[in-house]
């Protein structure tokens, strides 16, 4: 019964704005600024020359990209898994400079992830441009909600997509296939029908009827048989892309798993159906031969997809990840590029058998603007927001659930409704999150708050899934307002640390991380940060330590249902 009072307060307060009369209902924090700030060092040690820009193109978790191309316009999608809005789907002119145009799934009437783990939800979204009916498709697995595959399409990506068409097809991962006698086909990742050994997988092929949107029922045919090689028994052959190039048929794969193994593998084939035959010099990108303690390390490349570029070069899209200096990866899988020789019979990505390098040279005669006019970001930067605009920035997601359910804008910033959920828990929490993207970064709020009860908190936390997290917030116990740090590690929630606080008007909330340690302040009206509780490690932030398949997410974060109290 309490909790059915308190959902049903929550959201006749959000749909109705009850307020105080100063415009804030006490019991929901109000943020009014915030300041990321990345300071890694490897981009001090590598100043961009003036025909230089850097990889990765999207820094944090933004995993698996795939990318089409409609004349000079170019769209690059990405794996969301629980996050929402799903699928942020970006734009530009020339590889270099990408704004984001919004998600491709924003609609909760296009998927339901109220009840997904953080790493269940969207896998693997695949983009293609039809020319032949001027029409986009996007296809991806949703490992949620009981959709599977499914495709949506539109004519204008700016402009929204159309409701999700449920696939008929099982397994993960697929792409669309256009050829040019107007035939249409959807590879994909299956399981075989006797599994041989541990990540024996498959590459299946459907054709495609346009007409109806759906797979030709009997059509289906194995085309790759567990990788390059079934006799080394290769493991998770997937993310499959098929691609005609003088008259002959590519089937690009990543093999060996999305881990350190990770690799990009090719087939070519007379026919989109095959037989496809690997290329003698497989792999054509990966990362894993080379020492865990070479200095700057990129690892886990794959994954990828290939784009002719605005010079004529083929370009290679793929994620990699940046471990830190316990060989951690906190910022998650993000999205690098690389240019492509396709000169000879097969691709190859051009030094993607060698250790990355953080910049490359531009497509002939484009001109960095990364950070400038709108575009995203890269290497160091600072990223302010002071919750002004009408709408929110597209960098600001939810989890499992719209941020309009809890966020309302203000004249004064940002206000939270808290939900009765805490961050520990697989429903939609009242959090809104800012991706970590350096492995050095500072990330400040200014929050005005009040709790009233020991269930009531509001501040910070860095998420890395529901069971591995730390949270940093104020909270009211027994007539006193503390500031407490809590750390949950396999679902088990510890505090680490808590102060008694005196406070009116706004605080101030940082956590600041540097490589594998990250430490958690405040600073009361009028005063100096202090940090609370000793420093403290980043494993749990980590892929190595909480698996799956999500970065380190920094969030304003409300509940009534808080279990962090303060030791008296």
């Amino acid at each position: 019964m309490k909790k059915l009072q308190k959902q049903f307060i929550a959201l006749f307060t959000l749909l109705f704005g009850v307020f105080t009369a100063s415009g804030q209902n006490q019991s929901s924090p109000l943020f009014t600024q915030v300041t990321y700030t990345g300071n890694d060092q490897i981009y001090k040690d590598y100043p961009l020359d003036p025909d230089e820009f850097y990889s990765p193109i999207l820094q944090g978790c933004y995993p698996d990209p795939a990318i089409t191309r409609k004349g000079e316009d170019y769209y690059m999608v990405c794996s969301s898994f629980a996050m929402f809005p799903g699928v942020p789907i970006f734009h530009s002119t020339d590889l270099v400079n990408w704004t984001q145009l919004g998600h491709v799934l924003d609609k909760p009437s296009q998927m339901d992830l109220s009840s997904s783990g953080i790493s269940g939800g969207v896998y693997a979204p695949g983009i293609v441009y039809n020319p032949q009916n001027d029409t986009f498709y996007m296809i991806t697995t949703v490992l949620a909600g009981g959709l599977g595959n499914i495709v949506v399409s539109t004519k204008d990506p700016a402009k929204g997509w159309s409701a999700p068409i449920k696939l008929g097809f099982d397994g993960i991962d697929p792409s669309l296939f256009f050829d040019e006698d107007g035939k249409a086909y959807i590879v994909h990742n299956d399981a075989p029908d006797l599994a041989l050994y541990e990540g024996h997988r498959v590459i299946k092929i459907w054709e495609y009827d346009l007409q109806k949107n759906q797979i030709i029922a009997g059509t289906d045919k194995i085309i790759v048989n567990g990788g390059v090689d079934i006799s080394k028994q290769p493991i998770w052959i997937e993310a499959p892309h098929l691609y005609k190039h003088k008259g002959k048929y590519y089937l690009m794969c990543a093999e060996g798993g999305t881990g350190g193994w990770h690799s990009e593998v090719i087939f070519v084939a007379d026919q989109p159906t095959g037989p496809f035959v690997p290329a003698a010099n497989n792999p054509i990108l990966t990362q894993r031969h080379f020492p865990k303690d070479r200095p700057n390390s990129v690892d886990w490349a794959g994954h990828a997809d290939l784009i002719q570029g605005p010079d004529d070069q083929y370009y290679g899209v793929f994620l990699g990840v940046r471990p830190n200096d316990q060989n951690r990866v906190t910022t998650g899988r993000e999205t690098f590029i690389l240019p492509v020789d396709w000169s000879g019979d097969f691709p190859v990505f051009v030094n993607g058998l060698v250790p990355l390098e953080p910049k490359l040279k531009m497509p002939y005669g484009i001109k960095n603007n990364t950070g400038k006019n709108g575009f995203f970001p890269n290497g160091n930067f600072t990223y302010k927001e002071d919750f002004s605009s009408s709408s929110l920035d597209f960098r600001w997601i939810g989890l499992r659930g719209p941020r309009e359910a809890f966020v309302h804008l203000t004249q004064r910033g940002l206000q939270i409704q808290p939900f009765d959920v805490a961050i520990q828990e697989a429903k939609p929490t009242s959090t809104l999150f800012y991706r970590q993207q350096h492995k050095a970064f500072t990330f400040e709020t200014s929050m005005d708050y009040q709790p009233s009860s020991k269930e009531d908190l509001a501040g910070l936390t860095c998420l890395q899934s529901e069971s591995f997290n730390y949270v940093f917030g104020i909270t009211h116990f027994e007539g006193e307002d503390y500031i407490v740090l809590q750390r949950t590690e396999k679902g088990e929630s510890v505090l680490l640390a808590s102060r008694k606080i005196n406070h009116s008007g706004s605080v101030r909330l940082k956590v600041q991380g540097d490589g594998d340690t990250y430490e958690f302040s405040i600073a009361l009206p009028g005063g100096d940060f202090l940090r609370l509780g000793d420093r403290v490690s980043g494993d749990i932030l980590s892929t190595n330590v909480a698996g799956g398949f999500t970065g380190n997410m920094i969030g304003l974060y409300a509940t009534t249902s808080n279990e962090a109290l303060p030791d008296k």
